[in-house]
């Protein structure tokens, strides 16, 4: 009789169990249900590019930065930024290391055969800087014999080998900013091609003893790049947060961060 009595309480005791068990999974599945993680996209970002993008105190901070985060804010889904020598972003890219690009890139037909652009954010334009001494250089036809410094894989570095010849300069070719720019305070280079925005910051939150000189030599803009023909829906998240921010005005509040108005 006892022994009937024990296996009817454990058969009860196991049945609790289950019960417990299959409320637990219920309400499991119940808290999850509806939810959905948001996309974690990788970003590339050059830190050496002030006011677009750099580092302070272990801190990603720019005009790219903000408007990336509030962009990716705006839409709903989240960004992880991989900070890297700027000649390497799209080879990232190529190598599905990066999902988006965004590092002061300017749009070009060459880029294009590889990335996919975002609308033009920002208008910029190359311009020539020199030695805050030098009096000699006001243009391209002042460079006959100069060495001109420029920033490895950027449009400055692609405008200097394409005039090179015509207007009798040589190019040397550094990976950052900062030591193109040394390069031209210290004397050992005549002149850099930088985009104006980015120099005339530099010019002005430093000490550099450098200045511009002339016209603008074009008038690139800025895009927000993925890989071509992959992230087409990515694509059109960030040019309608774009659009969002225009309108919004915290696009202009951004800039107004970083850059004079």
């Amino acid at each position: 009789m006892k022994k009937w009595s024990l296996l009817a309480l454990l058969v009860s005791v196991l049945l609790v169990l289950a019960a417990c068990g299959e409320g637990e999974e219920e309400a499991a599945v119940v808290e999850g249900e509806g939810e959905e993680a948001a996309e974690v996209y990788r970003v590339g970002i050059d830190t050496t590019y002030p006011p677009f993008e750099y580092e302070v105190d272990g801190e990603y901070k720019g005009i790219d930065i903000d408007l990336i985060n509030a962009i990716a804010e705006n839409q709903g889904f989240e960004i992880e930024l991989e900070p890297m020598d700027f000649a390497g972003i799209i080879p990232a890219m190529q190598a599905g290391q990066l999902d988006v690009a965004i590092a002061g890139m300017s749009i070009t037909d060459e880029r294009k055969e590889v990335v996919d652009f975002s609308e033009p954010y920002f208008d910029a334009g190359l311009t020539l800087v020199v030695n805050e001494d030098n009096e000699e250089i006001t243009s391209l036809e002042d460079l006959e014999g100069a060495t001109v410094a420029v920033k490895n894989g950027t449009t400055g570095a692609q405008f200097a080998r394409d005039n090179a010849d015509e207007y009798g300069f040589d190019v040397v070719q550094f990976e950052d900013s900062p030591s193109m720019f040394q390069e031209v305070a210290n004397g050992n280079a005549d002149v850099l091609i930088e985009d104006y925005p980015v120099i005339a910051y530099a010019i002005s939150e430093s000490d550099l003893p450098l200045k511009t000189v002339g016209e603008r030599l074009n008038g690139d803009q800025y895009g927000i790049a993925v890989l071509k023909g992959e992230n087409q829906e990515l694509l059109e998240q960030i040019n309608a947060g774009l659009a969002e921010l225009r309108e919004s005005g915290e696009y202009d509040e951004i800039l107004n961060t970083y850059l004079e108005e």
